[in-house]
């Protein structure tokens, strides 16, 4: 304590008090300024957290959910499951009536079996068809050596007639000669009526030789003629076999090809039949849990609808809906502390992906701004973090 002294006063006099002033000096509370201390260490403390941390307490833990519905038309026989039970994956789930589908199933099959059938008598076809080509060409090709063979034969026989002809007509000659010369001599008789007759007859039998020659020799052009034509429509044929012969084999080749692609066919529509026929076992695709189950015993149901869903819970995320404000330096990779409130107890994880719209544009029905009344509302981002494996009470 400070004292300090000063003059005395006049007595009586009023501005001046008989006693002296007393001043006493202020002494600061140690516990106000331990407080203040403290507070000013936890607002350093906070502003350096803060720079280094964000948080958000608009957070949800998500997973996979796997809508399981029918690939088929049919009707429920049984379900096997109920809401939240556990399922593991390859777990029956629902059963629908598979009669109607094995009748489809049961057709494919004998399609098939047909087929199949088709294709393995169609198979000895080809080899048939090369044998029966290679024999009909070997056939015709005999047929044509026989018909140049004939018409050979046929030019012979039309010079044997033409040689015969011209002897012939060389015997007419002379015996036409002699005629002539005998009948000169008869008319001045000099010769008998006898020997006359006998050159006249000779010559005229040589006549019917010469006519009977010349008929032969037409009947030899006739038959060369008709030789030649019999080697041309011979020819011909060759000719066709040659060309069919290869289409016939590509006719059968094309057949058989047309019967593997039906069997292909009707295997591939036995398959969908059976496939149609398995989708009447529904079994769960995954582990997890079940939720929003609508199948009921005896429910009519048709291809793509929804009969339950399963809950993933083997691969399991964080979403936190951080400001936009939050993310400036926030980047994949970076560690991250969750506290579940269920459970009361903290994670570690780390920032698996960053968003790359805002929750709200990402909504069913999204905000429009282009009206004109616009007004600033900051958004927030759905940050992903993936919590780490092999946590306690996590699994």
């Amino acid at each position: 304590m400070d004292v300090e002294s000063q003059k005395a006063p006049a007595a009586g006099d009023p501005e001046n008090g008989s006693e002296p002033a007393v001043r006493a000096a202020r002494r600061v509370n140690p516990a106000l300024l331990g407080a203040i201390l403290l507070l000013l260490a936890a607002g350093v403390g906070w502003y350096l957290y803060s720079r280094g941390y964000e948080e958000t307490d608009d957070a949800e833990v998500d997973g996979h959910l796997n809508p399981i519905a029918s690939r088929v038309d049919g009707t429920v026989t049984a379900v096997r499951v109920d809401d939240n039970d556990a399922v593991r994956a390859g777990q029956p789930l629902v059963e629908l009536d598979p009669r109607d589908l094995q009748a489809q199933a049961d057709q494919a099959q004998a399609e098939f079996d047909r087929a199949r059938a088709q294709l393995g008598a169609s198979h000895p076809n080809l080899p048939i068809t090369r044998i029966g080509n290679r024999a009909d060409l070997a056939s015709q090709q005999a047929e044509v050596a026989g018909a140049e063979a004939a018409l050979s034969g046929a030019r012979q026989d039309l010079a044997g007639a033409q040689a015969k002809l011209k002897e012939a007509q060389a015997v007419y000659q002379r015996d036409e000669a002699d005629f002539r010369r005998y009948r000169t001599l008869r008319d001045k008789q000099e010769v008998s009526a006898a020997d006359f007759d006998q050159y006249r007859s000779a010559a005229e039998a040589q006549a019917q030789t010469v006519a009977s020659n010349g008929s032969a020799v037409d009947a030899a052009r006739k038959t060369v003629e008709q030789r030649e034509a019999e080697l041309a429509e011979q020819r011909s044929k060759l000719a066709q076999t040659l060309r069919s012969a290869p289409l016939q084999v590509a006719i059968r080749e094309a057949d058989i090809q047309s019967q593997q692609a039906n069997t292909e066919a009707a295997q591939a529509a036995l398959e969908k039949a059976r496939l149609k026929l398995s989708y009447c076992r529904i079994v769960a695709p995954v582990a997890g849990v079940v939720t929003q189950r609508s199948a009921e015993v005896g429910a009519r149901v048709s291809a793509g609808q929804q009969l339950l869903m399963i809950v993933q819970i083997d691969d399991l995320w964080v979403t936190a809906n951080f400001k936009e404000t939050q993310l400036a330096r926030m980047h994949p990779g970076q560690r991250a502390k969750i506290h579940v409130d269920a459970l009361g107890e903290d994670f570690s994880g780390f920032v698996e992906s960053m968003p790359a719209i805002t929750g709200s544009r990402a909504s069913v029905l999204p905000p429009e701004n282009a009206t004109g009344n616009f007004v600033k509302v900051i958004q927030r981002m759905p940050v992903r973090i993936r919590l780490d494996k092999n946590q306690k009470d996590l699994e």
